[in-house]
């Protein structure tokens, strides 16, 4: 790795005052900081449907997923589920309530999930999606998702679609099982208020 501020090469040590291994310039001295990402989806309810969406790219091309994605810099969890919503599914939220927080250690990743409801009428294809759907909510459990954190998270939602619940919870998957399969991860640190 090089600096992003004078582009000398970078070493991997723990700097004065810290606890764990940086990438430190060897030029400027800067500590780059790795930290984990943001991901925020939108469950949208509207006449008893849940709005998904099957993924035009990888990761999980074909599979279903809520619209959802990577927060961007200068915007709110709330926006960021809201904009995301636009880009794949090209409908307009508003977001109500958040749902759940997930972290996913073993990928850097913090998930938010947000109940939401149709702003306005529509819905269709964004460029990162094949197409869209309003699946009833009983049947919301029965298909098979992208990504088990959106499985876990609908999971709660399924179970709580009028919105008094919040969970926050850490998905551990287990080194063995496939990735993309919820029993291959283990839930730790749960907690819900309702």
């Amino acid at each position: 790795m090089f600096c992003s501020q004078c582009g000398s090469p970078c070493a991997e040590r723990v700097p004065d005052g810290d606890d764990r291994p940086r990438s430190v310039c060897g030029g400027c001295g800067t500590i780059h900081y790795q930290n984990p990402r943001i991901v925020v989806g939108a469950m949208v309810l509207h006449e008893g449907a849940l709005l998904i969406c099957r993924r035009a790219i990888e990761p999980r091309e074909g599979f279903w997923t809520c619209p959802g994605g990577f927060m961007e810099c200068e915007e709110s969890m709330a926006q960021a589920a809201a904009r995301e919503t636009w880009e794949e599914a090209r409908a307009r939220v508003r977001i109500l309530a958040p749902l759940a927080t997930l972290d996913l250690p073993h990928i850097h990743q913090v998930h938010a999930f947000f109940r939401a409801e149709l702003a306005e009428p529509g819905a269709a294809p964004g460029p990162e999606s094949h197409e869209v759907e309003w699946l009833p909510v009983g049947q919301v459990l029965q298909r098979e998702w992208a990504f088990p954190v959106m499985e876990q998270a609908l999971e709660w939602w399924v179970k709580d679609t009028a919105g008094t619940s919040f969970h926050q919870g850490r998905l551990d998957w287990d080194g063995v099982g496939p990735r993309y399969a919820l029993e291959s991860y283990e839930l730790g640190e749960h907690w819900c208020s309702a």
